[in-house]
C-alpha cells in the first residue's frame, strides 16, 4: 500500500483515539458511568486511551515524512493531522454528544482549514 494512504488511515485512527482519550470521560460523566471519579482517575484513563494514540500517530509521522522516505513534509503532515482531527471530532461529537449541534460557522470554519490544505500543498518556489 502506498505511504500515503498508510499514512492517511494511521492519522484516521490515531485521531478516533485521540478524540476518545481527551473528550470520551466528558460522556462517561454525563451517562454517570464516571461523575464520581476523581480527577486524577480520568487522567490515567485517558492517559490510557492517549497511548493507544501515540501507537499509531507516531508511526503515521514517521511513515509519511519525506526524510524516510514519505511524501509529505513536516508543515503538510501537521496541516493533514489538525483536517483529520476536526473530521473525527465532528463525526463522533454528532452522533455520540447528541446535544451536539454541526452549524454554519462551524462548516465555514472547516472550509477555511481545506482551504489551507490546498495552500500548504501547492508547489514553492
Amino acid at each position: 500500500m502506498k505511504a500515503s494512504i498508510v499514512t492517511i488511515l494511521l492519522l484516521i485512527i490515531s485521531n478516533v483515539f485521540m478524540t476518545v482519550a481527551w473528550y470520551g470521560h466528558l460522556k462517561l460523566q454525563s451517562s454517570g458511568i464516571s461523575k464520581n471519579w476523581p480527577l486524577f482517575l480520568v487522567i490515567i484513563f485517558s492517559w490510557g486511551i492517549a497511548l493507544l494514540e501515540y501507537c499509531f500517530m507516531i508511526p503515521a509521522n514517521r511513515i509519511g515524512f519525506q526524510e524516510n522516505g514519505g511524501p509529505y513534509s513536516l508543515f503538510q503532515l501537521k496541516i493533514i493531522q489538525e483536517v483529520i482531527s476536526l473530521t473525527v471530532f465532528t463525526i463522533l461529537a454528532m452522533f455520540f454528544f447528541s446535544g451536539e449541534k454541526l452549524h454554519w460557522n462551524h462548516v465555514a470554519a472547516f472550509l477555511c482549514l481545506v482551504g489551507a490544505v490546498c495552500f500548504t500543498f501547492l508547489p514553492n518556489k
